[in-house]
């Protein structure tokens, strides 16, 4: 059993590799860095002061919204290594229908999450973002729209040059 999961997980990584020596699109940090730097320094002032825990679930929630598996591969793995349990992960996609795994802020975080990354659908409902408001102070609000705001840009500039989930260039 062990030699299918190590062959199984050689495999894997073989395919990301294979995946990534096909990559033909731009470098977004390389072709625009100031405008790279921008976002990530939008991303560390809009998750300061918020759980990190909050951070992931968020950012995994727009993330399987915007298809962007090169995120939800990231923001995952973050979230495993911050101990949040698998269960939890699992259920994110269908928090609304597993709302006993989340706390009500949790909830109201990833119900502005879904109506802010879907916004031209139905706008940001008064009702979604009424029960944020009640969850978070003001400031900690502020910081959670720019959250969502943030991993949006991130899923956009990840799926418009075709990263590769499995990979993160934050290591190396």
């Amino acid at each position: 059993m062990t030699t299918n999961t190590t062959a199984t997980a050689t495999d894997f990584t073989s395919a990301i590799a294979a995946a990534e020596a096909s990559h033909s699109r731009l470098d977004f940090a390389r072709s625009a860095p100031k405008a790279f730097r921008a976002v990530i320094g939008l991303d560390a002032a809009a998750r300061a002061g918020l759980d990190p825990t909050l951070v992931e679930l968020i950012q995994i929630r727009a993330s399987h919204l915007n298809h962007c598996a090169y995120c939800l591969h990231m923001h995952t793995g973050d979230a495993r290594k911050a101990g949040e349990s698998e269960e939890r992960l699992h259920m994110v996609a269908v928090w609304r229908e597993a709302r006993h795994f989340f706390t009500p802020k949790e909830q109201a975080a990833l119900a502005l999450t879904e109506a802010l990354t879907l916004v031209a659908g139905a706008g940001v409902p008064d009702a979604v973002y009424a029960e944020a408001a009640a969850c978070f102070e003001e400031a900690e609000l502020a910081h959670v729209i720019a959250l969502i705001c943030t991993i949006n840009t991130w899923n956009r500039v990840a799926l418009a040059t075709g990263k590769v989930a499995g990979t993160d260039e934050r290591k190396g």
